[in-house]
């Protein structure tokens, strides 16, 4: 059997609320006609539009996600947003652990796992990314690096939870304007490290958390990743930010691997 392929993107801090509103509804335009069996679509858009967004377009088409979200239902946080916040707004998943939350505001595996658990426990999808840097990998360190983000961001999260997470590997040498993409082969043998970790934790429950590559993926190379055994989905940056382009680099990727299934 075929199993569903994953295509989502985060819209960082790009693309005001009329621009993610008509991007959203091009989208599934676009889409419409591909079974919601074979394909799961999301889109992560920045805080201010996500309302907006939530009622814009139909979710059966499209999950919408927050980009990060604070582990406490209220408290003492300026500038954070709480679990019960997003629920109001009737967004499906929150994205936790982006390198950027990581990298360039110091965000911890114990953080990220604190949110994770509290995703989970108000309903939402978990979408947890780990990734190594260009450092980690040089040392060779790499998939020791993703042991631990998964080991450390699922800690005390229950089996019966499982079926709420996803995992997206981006190593953080790959992302942005100057990333450049990991190797198919390369990025197939860190999913591989990421599934038996996952099995580690969650026993055969874990095989079922789907895992996605993101990474500067373009059409370019979109297709050589997604006949990869263990690569369930795209998480594509700047090549999915026009709905058009995206909705091509979806039906290529879905028709290679469905070649390659096939055979």
């Amino acid at each position: 059997m075929q199993k569903k392929l994953y295509f989502g993107s985060n819209l960082k801090m790009y693309k005001n609320i009329q621009d993610t509103v008509t991007y959203l509804q091009d989208l599934v335009s676009y889409t419409k006609d591909i079974s919601r069996e074979e394909i799961e679509l999301f889109i992560i858009p920045s805080y201010t539009t996500l309302e907006s967004a939530a009622k814009g377009v139909d979710r059966d088409y499209v999950k919408i996600g927050a980009q990060n979200m604070c582990w406490e239902d209220e408290g003492q946080f300026t500038g954070e947003i709480s679990p019960p916040m997003l629920k109001e707004m009737g967004i499906d998943l929150v994205m936790i652990g982006h390198s950027e939350r990581r990298h360039v505001f110091g965000e911890t595996d114990v953080e990220e796992n604190k949110k994770v658990k509290a995703a989970l426990n108000h309903g939402f999808t978990a979408l947890l990314c780990i990734g190594e840097t260009a450092d980690e990998k040089n040392f060779g360190i790499s998939a020791e690096i993703l042991r631990m983000q998964l080991k450390i961001g699922f800690h005390d999260v229950p089996v019966s939870q499982t079926e709420k997470i996803w995992v997206a590997y981006e190593p953080v040498w790959s992302i942005g304007v100057n990333g450049t993409p990991a190797s198919a082969d390369y990025a197939e043998k860190m999913h591989k490290v990421i599934k038996e970790t996952l099995l580690e934790i969650f026993g055969d429950a874990g095989k079922d958390i789907p895992v996605l590559y993101g990474g500067s993926v373009n059409p370019g190379n979109a297709n050589e990743l997604i006949v990869q055994p263990s690569i369930d989905g795209l998480f594509t940056g700047r090549s999915a930010w026009q709905a058009d382009k995206f909705n091509t680099l979806i039906r290529d990727a879905k028709a290679t691997y469905e070649e390659k299934a096939g055979n």
